[in-house]
């Protein structure tokens, strides 16, 4: 567990000091959340790894074709990602151009320690499967896949055995599922009670807590990862706070934005690996990173962040 150290540290100070470490500026650890600075991690359960509980999603964001000023506003918000901690990252042929725009700017992140590169294959048919997931790798820059998903289920028997094969021939490292619909959580809890997978992905937040009825405990059971999309419900619970204050008992488990409270209500569940927002803007990454260190809300906490949030 990870201790509470900043009671008293205003929002402003914390931004400012991520914000000079993402510039490059060297800073003394204890600046921002004491001498043992350091990302809150998850251990992913079939192999022990640890990943941090903060990664990043591409959907929509990253989808900028060349657009050189959004090209350069997103190398930002990957240097950003990098600089305080961040490891996944998380794409999708689905996403138009995203592998390509994240490949690209891969190239240009300077002083980045570790990269756990993950995207899907979205298609039917097993040649077609293979076809994309040959193309995604090269379009993102990476000889092994750390995370190949089958995006939505589709066409999953197909795809799942060359899935095994390459995880057998060292050409991606885990394998997994995801959706983003609730009308598919019946059929990946199906799949999951049947098949071995490293990870399943899908949506959990304080606004929408149905994968706590099944998916979640599912997970822990099977010794599966979770990924964790839409956190912010797609900017709505945002909307549902704006103008109400953030609680000053956020402070206890270093939150210093609704941001932070959200994505640290995700990761604090225990059956949660790490949860995967998506932005284009580098100063919500900046805030979206500050949730990768501290403390975590305990389970009561968590109660408490839960009927706060409901009586608004």
């Amino acid at each position: 567990m990870i201790d509470k150290r900043t009671e008293s540290l205003s929002r402003r100070q914390f931004i400012k000091g991520l914000g000079l470490l993402s510039a490059g500026i060297a800073l003394k650890p204890k600046t921002i959340f004491g001498e043992n600075r350091q990302s809150i991690t998850h251990e992913i359960p079939s192999t022990g790894e640890l990943i941090p509980v903060i990664g990043m999603g591409t959907s929509r964001t990253f989808d900028v074709g060349n657009d050189t000023a959004a090209m350069a506003e997103l190398g930002q918000v990957l240097q950003i990602f990098f600089d305080n901690g961040g490891e996944l990252i998380d794409s999708s042929p689905m996403y138009g151009s995203a592998e390509a725009v994240v490949g690209e700017l891969l190239k240009k992140v300077q002083n980045r320690k570790k990269l756990f590169a993950a995207t899907k294959v979205w298609t039917n048919g097993r040649e077609n499967g293979i076809e994309q997931m040959q193309e995604s790798m090269k379009l993102m820059g990476v000889s092994v896949m750390d995370l190949m998903q089958i995006h939505n289920l589709q066409d999953w028997k197909t795809h799942l055995p060359t899935l095994r094969q390459w995880k057998q021939e060292g050409r991606i490292r885990y394998i997994g599922i995801t959706t983003s619909h609730g009308r598919s959580h019946d059929e990946l809890m199906r799949i999951m009670h049947t098949e071995e997978l490293d990870f399943v992905q899908f949506t959990y937040n304080i606004g929408n807590r149905t994968a706590e009825d099944g998916l979640l405990p599912l997970a822990a059971d099977r010794g599966m990862a979770t990924l964790i999309n839409r956190p912010f419900q797609r900017g709505s619970l945002f909307r549902s706070v704006k103008g109400r204050a953030l609680p000053e008992w956020a402070r206890e488990f270093d939150c210093n934005s609704w941001g932070q409270f959200f994505l640290k209500f995700i990761v604090s569940h225990p059956a949660v690996t790490c949860v995967i927002p998506a932005t284009s803007k580098a100063h919500h990454m900046t805030d979206n990173m500050a949730a990768n260190f501290g403390a975590l809300p305990s389970a009561s906490m968590r109660k408490r962040m839960l009927e706060y949030f409901s009586s608004l």
